[in-house]
């Protein structure tokens, strides 16, 4: 679900910005939260092309993050922590991209919260072990969607939007970077 159009929001709704963050695709997510009722805004990926060198890539995450931001305007922010057991390249590499993320996230005053994937799992599927068909189904389920987001990137982006909306009950324990 790709959606340019800025939905007002009234009194006592939250705004989150999920990121999985990555170096080819970024997924995104916008999902508002309106007491226990969660509304998917937005989903979607950032692709960067391979052939690309990765300074430019970054500045293409960079400017593709600042202009979902001024579109959609959410009010915090929520970015998966890495975790990689093997490839100390590509660890290397995407956390460049999830700091290019993160300073995104802190340069446009977006408060930022930090989740393992164990702790998304936990929060969206009530399991810390959950494989990725059971982390998208309950995406669908809690969003009231007719379909899982697509790529998984835009689905796991958007559970981690969920499990910050619900773990982080206040943004204003988040303190904003600038």
């Amino acid at each position: 679900m790709n959606s340019n159009s800025i939905i007002p929001t009234p009194p006592g709704t939250r705004v989150a910005l999920g990121i999985d963050p990555g170096t080819a695709i970024v997924g995104y997510a916008i999902v508002m939260a309106q007491g226990s009722e969660l509304s998917l805004l937005a989903c979607d990926v950032i692709c960067t092309p391979a052939k690309m060198p990765l300074p430019e890539r970054l500045v293409c995450i960079y400017k593709e993050l600042t202009t979902i931001i001024a579109t959609h305007k959410p009010q915090e922010a929520a970015v998966e922590e890495l975790f990689f057991a093997k490839n100390a390249r590509t660890a290397m590499t995407v956390g460049q991209a999830r700091g290019v993320t993160m300073l995104a996230l802190a340069s446009n005053g977006l408060s930022i919260a930090e989740y393992t994937p164990k702790q998304v799992k936990q929060a969206v599927t009530g399991y810390g072990g959950a494989d990725k068909n059971q982390v998208g189904e309950m995406v669908r389920i809690l969003l009231k969607l007719s379909a899982i987001p697509q790529p998984d990137d835009a689905a796991d982006a958007a559970a981690i939007a969920i499990c910050h909306l619900h773990t982080a009950p206040y943004a204003h324990d988040l303190l904003p970077y600038n």
